[in-house]
């Protein structure tokens, strides 16, 4: 009797197993005869996409990754440009944000990766047309020879003390700069008390700067500036591990935005899209992104330094998801427009 139940249990394994294992070999079959996977991107092309092409044209030989990389704004346009022409060109495409206009545009597939399971309900869109491979955690970034970690500002109240007037930098016009500050402001403290806030911090000075915000903290470690708001965490850990004076103040609730990708409904080569973000949302495409500096979006692949994120750092956060921040973003840019310009 143990035996038979034995080979039941064998049995049916297999047979649960078996329709994945049967689906994922014609996946792979349909995409390698479409041959190839055009990616429209905002990762850094030398730090994120190279090492996913070679990962993933290693899995899949025959299957070409094709990419293009552009800011998510100009991103959502040419795609919606693209549609409109009826000529799609690209499979998929990822940003913070640009998913939510393409998607009410009718222009976004869902798709149910096999690793989605893995991923925490906060970082995928419930019906499956997005879902985060990384995370991006926003904090002040200072230069260590001009302000010791012990003397930088722990609070946001902190901020608006005078010393630090005319010392603090960001970009204007982006998520990570005064748009996404001004967000996490009003997400966290309630519009009344959040306003007040951002009036008070406008009269810190802060100096504009129309450049990226990796641009903005190679400016504070080069000591321009003492600190930069709303810098990328794990930025600034890669430049301290190569000897730059830079670390981030862990100033809580911490933004955080996601690095989402999505499927274009009239992909042109789709079966090798859903491979593409199966492989993405996979413990394999994740852990690439780890080695490049990323912080991924799957719990189980560590960050490349303990503490960086906030389930693994316990630190409170504020999530700037997709659907949530869209459209209030035009507001935000109408106060920083009218408070920080």
């Amino acid at each position: 009797m143990t035996v038979l139940r034995m080979a039941l249990t064998v049995l049916l394994t297999f047979m649960a197993s078996a329709p994945v294992q049967a689906a994922d070999a014609a996946l792979i079959e349909a995409a390698k005869k479409e041959g190839k996977v055009v990616w429209y991107t905002t990762l850094i092309v030398n730090q994120a996409i190279r090492p996913l092409k070679e990962a993933f044209e290693k899995a899949y030989p025959g299957i070409e990754l094709q990419y293009a990389r552009a800011d998510e704004a100009p991103t959502a346009a040419k795609i919606l440009a693209e549609a409109q022409a009826g000529r799609v060109q690209a499979d998929i495409f990822d940003g913070i944000s640009n998913m939510v206009p393409l998607k009410r545009a009718g222009l976004v597939a869902p798709h149910g990766s096999p690793s989605a399971g893995k991923i925490p309900s906060d970082l995928k869109d419930q019906d499956g047309y997005w879902i985060a491979i990384l995370l991006y955690v926003f904090s002040p970034g200072i230069n260590t020879t001009l302000v010791a970690k012990e003397q930088a500002p722990k609070t946001y109240q902190d901020l608006l003390e005078p010393r630090w007037r005319g010392k603090m930098a960001w970009n204007p016009g982006s998520i990570a700069g005064a748009i996404g500050f001004v967000g996490a402001t009003l997400m966290s403290m309630g519009d009344a008390r959040g306003m007040d806030y951002l009036k008070a911090l406008s009269g810190q000075r802060i100096v504009n700067i129309e450049a990226s915000s990796r641009a903005i903290l190679d400016q504070v470690i080069a000591g321009e500036y003492p600190m930069g708001l709303m810098m990328f965490n794990h930025h600034t850990v890669i430049s301290a591990q190569k000897g730059a004076p830079s670390d981030w103040i862990r100033m809580e609730p911490v933004p955080v935005a996601l690095d989402a990708v999505a499927i274009l409904k009239d992909a042109p080569h789709p079966n090798a899209a859903r491979l593409l973000v199966d492989f993405l949302t996979s413990e394999d495409g994740q852990r690439v992104l780890q080695k490049a500096d990323y912080l991924p979006s799957m719990p189980s692949v560590p960050a490349m330094k303990p503490g960086l994120r906030p389930e693994d750092g316990g630190f409170k956060a504020t999530f700037l998801k997709p659907d949530e921040i869209h459209d209030r973003i035009p507001g935000w840019i109408r106060i920083v427009g009218e408070l920080f310009r």
